[in-house]
């Protein structure tokens, strides 16, 4: 570990700490509905919305009925974004003329984007128009967050109400999670986005004279389209002169600065925020790394707050900062160490003066090097985000190994927007049962007692994707739909299909490369795999709170097992790192483990 890079990771670390409880506090009084003078300001639009959709925003719903409302809502959401793909050749503001995006590529865009995850089996500069790219992907990174928040509110509201049945209304917390929390945000990153070069506009692509041409080799193809071949049945190639290139434009930043706020990571372009027109300078790299964890780390304060007891927010903000902190600078350690294959063809992988890139730079932009790269990958996986700015592909195995592992332990780590919290509230019942078992006590939590009704949705929460990821995985490696698309095979190549599923499982979207994703069995087997991951979680979830809120308040006695102390907090860690580890490690002992062991073997350490 440089010190450049112990600075740069100390840095982000007291940037975001020092924005949790500012944030935090804001966030309790938007759904405590005072939103500190926001609230005067789009009152009247809020009413509007309200009549015009026929919603009754003073009735309060059950959580049967906030999750109808949420289903109901993502469902719709879901199709436009499908219809939206589909019809685009005949829609406005498609300047280069794209033609309607495949059925199964629509579906697995559709239920990515609709699920928060935003995996992406496409080239976003050469497959969508811009008003698909802002009227279909934009728009659902606002409102697939905030139903996140909207969740993760209701469960909160489980936790702190007694004896009655209402979570709130799924229509006002959604609608106020924009107008008050993601637009506001939005705007102020945007702005701070353009000044750094983030490009924001209608323009058709752009072609411009190389300062150097380059010469490069091309297939030569017959009037069907065939490689044509020599005597000895070898592809023959013609020497091409390259003397321009086309330089994609479009409305980007509007949709950058959300796609990190809302931990959703779908990038305007193909090379997502390594491209230099979403993500240009270190600065701007340095600005969306924090929105990645801005709002799932200031939410511990707000739940807080809401539950009238902040040592619980606390408590949950420290036990996510003990797992990520160790994983942030072991990824960053790992890869500025090299990569030892790269030693035995003579390449100086040592910082030279005046250069903080020394290491295994392959996969990774200049501007960003391996510091801003290595820490990027492990928060845009402890969140949902999903967003890369260099190639997973090309970490080192075991700092590869990393970002695999933060999603394997079902992001709760920070976590996506809201689903992150509520996961890890889920972990904490689990860890209270545990704890009750462990001492003889009945299970409580902030007052409720945890019965078997909880424990079974916990369960089925915290099981669901695990077992998708192994299902989804083992049913690819050994079919012939799910091989065809690996380009290395091997551990490596096993490492790439088990990130995509856990990826897509998870509603993370980030993707390890080296993997052809767009193919028929790819594209509908992870939207279902999508659709799973984030309806089967959210539905017990939901259940869980509903059944809390009903509950009478317990007072705190002797024998109630304090949830803010130290103790508590490596029990849940414990927890967290027992379901990781005992789940995924016969899996990744066949992927990232046993690749750096035989890196080792055949380079040496």
């Amino acid at each position: 570990m440089t010190l450049n890079g112990f600075l740069q990771i100390s840095l982000f670390l007291i940037i975001i700490l020092a924005c949790v409880k500012p944030l935090g506090w804001y966030m309790a009084r938007v759904y405590e509905f005072k939103a500190c003078g926001l609230d005067k300001l789009f009152t009247p639009f809020e009413n509007l919305i309200y009549r015009f959709c026929g919603i009754e925003s003073k009735k309060e719903m059950d959580w049967k009925q906030y999750l109808s409302a949420m289903l109901i809502f993502n469902l719709f959401g879901l199709l436009l974004v499908y219809a939206l793909q589909r019809l685009q050749f005949y829609l406005p503001l498609n300047p280069q003329a794209f033609t309607a995006v495949a059925p199964d590529l629509a579906f697995n865009t559709a239920a990515s984007f609709t699920t928060n995850t935003n995996w992406q089996a496409y080239g976003g500069e050469n497959t969508l128009s811009y008003i698909t790219q802002m009227l279909a992907l934009t728009v659902q990174n606002f409102l697939s967050a905030a139903t996140g928040l909207a969740l993760l509110v209701a469960f909160i509201r489980g936790l702190a109400r007694r004896e009655t049945k209402q979570l709130g209304n799924f229509w006002v917390d959604t609608l106020r999670s924009v107008l008050y929390i993601l637009l506001p945000l939005a705007l102020i990153l945007s702005v701070a986005l353009t000044s750094q070069g983030v490009i924001q506009n209608f323009k058709s692509y752009q072609t411009v004279p190389l300062l150097q041409s380059i010469s490069y080799q091309e297939q030569i193809l017959d009037a069907s389209g065939q490689p044509v071949k020599d005597a000895k049945g070898n592809p023959k190639m013609a020497t091409k002169q390259a003397t321009q290139q086309i330089l994609p434009m479009g409305p980007v930043v509007s949709q950058i600065a959300i796609k990190q706020l809302g931990t959703n990571g779908g990038g305007f372009f193909n090379t997502n925020s390594a491209h230099p027109f979403e993500n240009p300078t270190p600065l701007s790299g340095f600005l969306e790394m924090l929105a990645i964890l801005l709002i799932p780390a200031a939410f511990c304060y707000t739940f807080g707050m809401m539950v009238k007891d902040k040592r619980q927010g606390y408590a949950l903000l420290l036990a996510m900062l003990i797992i990520f902190i160790p994983l942030a600078f072991s990824a960053v350690a790992l890869e500025q160490n090299g990569n030892p294959a790269f030693t035995t063809f003579g390449i100086d992988q040592s910082a030279q003066p005046n250069n903080y890139s020394g290491g295994n730079m392959e996969g990774k932009e200049t501007r960003f090097g391996i510091t801003n790269s290595a820490l990027w990958a492990t928060a845009t996986t402890a969140t949902s985000n999903g967003s890369v700015n260099s190639m997973h592909d090309s970490f080192t195995p075991l700092a590869g190994l990393i970002p695999l592992w933060m999603m394997h332990l079902g992001e709760v780590v920070f976590g996506g927007i809201g689903s992150g919290l509520y996961g890890m509230l889920i972990l904490v019942i689990i860890t209270v049962f545990v704890a009750g078992l462990m001492v003889g006590r009945t299970p409580e939590y902030l007052g409720k007692k945890i019965e078997p009704f909880e424990m079974k949705m916990a369960s089925i929460a915290v099981l669901v994707m695990p077992l998708m990821v192994l299902i989804f995985t083992s049913i690819a490696t050994v079919t012939q739909m799910g091989i065809s698309s690996i380009a290395n095979p091997g551990a490596h190549g096993f490492t790439e299909m088990l990130y995509a599923f856990t990826s897509m499982v998870n509603n993370n979207g980030s993707a390890f490369a080296g993997l052809n994703a767009n193919t028929s069995f790819y594209n509908i087997v992870g939207g279902i795999a999508m659709l799973i991951g984030r309806y089967w979680i959210a539905i017990p979830t939901l259940a869980i709170a509903g059944s809390l809120v009903q509950k009478k308040h317990i007072p705190t006695s002797l024998g109630t097992l304090p949830t803010h102390t130290p103790l508590f907090i490596l029990l849940l860690i414990g927890i967290i790192l027992i379901l990781g580890a005992l789940t995924f490690f016969p899996a990744l002992a066949l992927g990232p483990i046993v690749e750096q062991l035989m890196m080792w073997e055949k380079y040496g350490h």
